[in-house]
């Protein structure tokens, strides 16, 4: 069982030090987007490991004039690809799930609860994913007990 787990382990820290985009793991041509400039930007939570909380930072380019609003999503996956949780956002309070939001920058904030249940996360390595009019940007954070 012992070997099962370190196996695990090894894997999980390969796979974060892997390279973002491997060979033969690219989308096709016609699939890939422009290469301008994105219109969200997912900074590194903070603190990191997270203990109980967490706040995560993100950005919303001004490149299509004032007043352009954006349908954002923060989400919480464990390693499993599960969904664990949904941050707020943290001036409004409101779930950052499907929300209409204008460019600026904003902290999303996280409780470090699993969604359906109320319990603590348990530690280990999770992904946060930031969409942004359908443009996925991801990061990974460490929680610690």
């Amino acid at each position: 069982m012992y070997h099962r787990w370190a196996a695990l382990a090894l894997v999980l820290a390969l796979w974060c030090l892997a390279p973002e985009s491997a060979a033969g793991q690219s989308a096709p041509a016609d699939q890939q987007q422009p290469r301008g400039r994105k219109a969200g930007t997912l900074g590194q939570n903070y603190p990191n490991p997270v203990n109980p909380e967490t706040h995560i930072p993100f950005s919303l380019a001004c490149g299509e004039g004032p007043g352009s609003e954006f349908v954002v999503s923060v989400r919480i996956y464990n390693v499993l690809a599960q969904l664990v949780a949904i941050p707020v956002l943290q001036d409004g309070g409101e779930a950052l799930e499907n929300l209409s939001l204008p460019c600026g920058d904003y902290i999303g904030y996280w409780d470090g609860k699993v969604r359906p249940t109320g319990r603590e996360a348990a530690p280990g390595i999770y992904i946060y994913e930031l969409v942004v009019d359908g443009e996925r940007t991801a990061k990974k954070m460490f929680v610690a007990k």
